[in-house]
């Protein structure tokens, strides 16, 4: 599995910790870690807006299969990164909704609050956060095991929905955006990297590298 992990100016300062709690997770198993969005405070800088731009960028050009992401509260994050298509982005403060979401929802994105809570011993329950979100074997078999064919079939009826109310080209979502909102977000060396390396889209790859090189 490919990861992106975002994070936003207010929290910046905390990206190290919280990459290397997630690649401690993650990385013994085979999976990729994309450390996407601001590395620290001096890092280019990107809001929680931003990080819906760039999450949507990444999974429609199928460049990572999850995100990582958040803020101070998480809730801005979650907000943002679910408006855009393709986007399932469950709100996470604790191990067990890491897993919850995993079992029932089995989404495609994370967000978590980098300030709210975060206090002596944050590093453990982002840890343990990330062992439900990505150890926990198959997703999608729901909890408890009962309820799994409702869930099941929930999970794909919400993003029936969700496909239904966003009915615009990916890239028209994209065009009629502010464009200086857009290439704010696409600025970052590491998620150029990211996306160029891995995506499967050349449309979408044409359309960034198109804002990257205008005046």
């Amino acid at each position: 599995m490919k990861i992106a992990l975002m994070m936003e100016n207010s929290q910046a300062g905390k990206n190290a910790t919280v990459l290397n709690e997630l690649n401690n997770v993650v990385l013994p198993q085979g999976d990729s870690v994309f450390n996407v969005g601001m590395s620290d405070e001096n890092d280019h800088h990107l809001t929680y807006i931003h990080l819906g731009i760039m999450a949507s960028i990444l999974i429609n050009s199928k460049a990572v299969d999850f995100i990582v992401a958040g803020c101070g509260t998480g809730q801005g994050a979650m907000m943002s990164l679910n408006l855009h298509p393709g986007i399932v982005c469950g709100y996470c403060l604790d191990p067990s909704d890491a897993f919850l979401f995993n079992q029932i929802n089995n989404g495609n994105a994370l967000a978590l609050a980098f300030a709210k809570g975060f206090g002596w011993g944050a590093e453990l329950n982002v840890r343990y956060i990330f062992e439900k979100a990505f150890l926990t074997g198959e997703r999608g078999n729901g909890y408890p095991l009962e309820r799994a064919e409702p869930q099941q079939r929930n999970a794909v009826i919400l993003n029936d929905v969700k496909a239904a109310v966003l009915k615009s080209d990916y890239l028209e979502t994209l065009k009629s955006m502010d464009q200086t909102l857009v290439k704010t977000a696409v600025s970052g060396k590491r998620f150029q990297e990211c996306l160029f390396d891995n995506s499967q889209n050349d449309e979408i790859n044409a359309y960034v590298k198109s804002l990257l090189v205008e005046k």
